[in-house]
């Protein structure tokens, strides 16, 4: 299963007879679709100078959707087959009842392909791999007396995925993924900090492996670590923030993304539903996910559903002008599917989803938007966070920080949370940096027990009034 390509209709089964199966199954629905899929993923983990992982795995298996109104019928297998496939049938066929419905209009083909990789678990040998990452632990090691343990990771994977739908549309896509990522933990009299650096995308794991790019990954990791050796506690109390540009924009897609997910907002469970159209955000704020950005880790040929990614704008000057959408939320609002459809596997039902969701970037210079801060926090790197869809409160923890006074760029500070609520912190950027940059390529999101890979980014940003969790001066 590993080697051979992915030919389900001409390996396992007749396209005729599985069309007439989807099209029993779907009669009288609104929508619905055979996803077919194959995955394989390699990961290796060396861990304090020994091997700690050494994994492969490879699975298959299918989904049958049939919708109807707001109700989803959704059977899968690991087995596929004839038989498999008309169980499934039955059980999907429930949700459509006494039909009535008209099966929706598919989606537009393509013929763009937005992954230059072909093979990144094949890119480089296992021998070749082991010794990449013990270079990796010997390299991180030799930079600094004080490092006590390295992490390094190399990661791949490859997802193909048919699609068939009953009205005779065929989509499949071929999907690479690949990430090296380098940990390294530092001690000076008895205090221990970690730092984290990596990345990837949808690219092969050649570049990845040269010298020069896990070099820089380690020599990251090692600085971030250094840098927290020296943190003060952080202060408590409400300040104005600057965010730096890249992977803080996951306060962006926490905060603010999952908020502007069909799905959340055609149940009315957003604090933006019922805004379209109104100032959500400060003059010169623009939100977009695209899903359409070569090689990077968020962006897909074609969502889970067949319908090509697009570039969605979100907020455009402030504005409220768009939500992402599958194709059943997006038939229940009367618009048209974004591309955002999307599923965890072959054992999951799609539900609307961003890929890669980003800020652009403004004419302010990064230097001058901290010399403007006065007295608060300059945060360039975050670790976990937590959100509530409803009312779009967050909470993040710093990984990076630093205590800012009359513009000077002061100590490191440790242990920082920033808490606030999406659309307040949206009406409170004061200033946009002329430095947008999308994350290094290391995001996972998860809603609904389904994780999916995507992008965030932004430039730098002044947010006035966020609450800082700290310690108390």
């Amino acid at each position: 299963m590993a080697d051979t390509p992915f030919q389900p209709f001409t390996d396992a089964l007749d396209k005729d007879r599985a069309m007439a199966i989807l099209k029993g199954a779907t009669d009288g629905a609104d929508d619905g679709e055979l996803f077919l899929e194959r995955r394989r993923s390699e990961s290796l983990v060396l861990d304090d100078g020994r091997v700690r992982t050494a994994s492969y795995d490879a699975a298959q298996g299918f989904g049958l959707r049939a919708v109807r109104g707001e109700v989803t019928g959704y059977a899968h297998s690991t087995e596929i087959s004839e038989a498999a496939l008309t169980r499934a049938a039955e059980t999907a066929r429930l949700a459509v009842g006494d039909g009535g419905g008209v099966i929706a209009a598919g989606p537009q083909p393509t013929n763009r392909r937005l992954y230059t990789a072909q093979d990144p678990i094949g890119d480089a040998t296992f021998p070749v791999k082991i010794e990449t990452l013990r270079e990796i632990d010997a390299f991180a090691r030799a930079l600094d007396p004080r490092v006590v343990q390295v992490t390094a990771t190399i990661a791949a994977a490859i997802q193909d995925v048919e699609i068939l739908r009953p009205d005779g549309i065929h989509v499949s896509d071929t999907r690479p993924m690949t990430r090296v990522n380098v940990s390294v933990i530092v001690e000076e009299n008895g205090r221990r900090e970690s730092g984290v650096a990596g990345g990837g995308g949808r690219v092969g794991l050649g570049g990845l492996l040269e010298r020069s790019d896990w070099e820089a990954k380690a020599r990251e990791a090692l600085r971030i670590a250094l840098v927290n050796l020296e943190a003060e506690p952080a202060p408590a109390g409400v300040m104005d923030i600057v965010l730096g540009p890249g992977w803080p924009g996951i306060l962006l897609h926490e905060a603010i993304g999952h908020g502007l997910e069909g799905d959340f907002n055609r149940k009315g469970h957003s604090a933006f539903a019922g805004l379209m159209g109104q100032q959500v955000a400060a003059k010169g704020v623009t939100v977009l996910d695209d899903g359409t950005i070569p090689d990077r880790r968020g962006s897909i040929t074609v969502d889970d559903e067949g319908t090509p990614s697009g570039r969605n704008v979100l907020i455009e000057d402030g504005v409220l002008v768009g939500y992402m959408q599958d194709r059943q939320n997006a038939r229940l609002m009367g618009v048209e599917p974004t591309g955002n459809g999307r599923r965890e596997s072959f054992a999951h039902a799609p539900m609307p989803r961003m890929t890669n969701t980003y800020m652009l970037g403004g004419d302010t210079d990064p230097a001058d938007i901290v010399a403007d801060l006065e007295d608060g926090i300059w945060a360039v790197g975050f670790g976990g966070g937590q959100v509530d869809i409803t009312n779009g409160k967050f909470v993040f923890s710093c990984t990076e920080a630093y205590r800012v006074k009359n513009g000077k760029v002061g100590a490191p500070v440790k242990g920082a949370t920033l808490i606030g609520d999406g659309a307040t912190a949206l009406h409170r950027i004061r200033a946009l940096g002329n430095d947008m940059a999308l994350d290094p390529g290391m995001g996972n999101c998860g809603k609904d027990g389904q994780w999916v890979p995507v992008g965030v980014g932004q430039p730098t940003v002044m947010i006035g009034g966020l609450t800082v969790g700290g310690a108390a001066t």
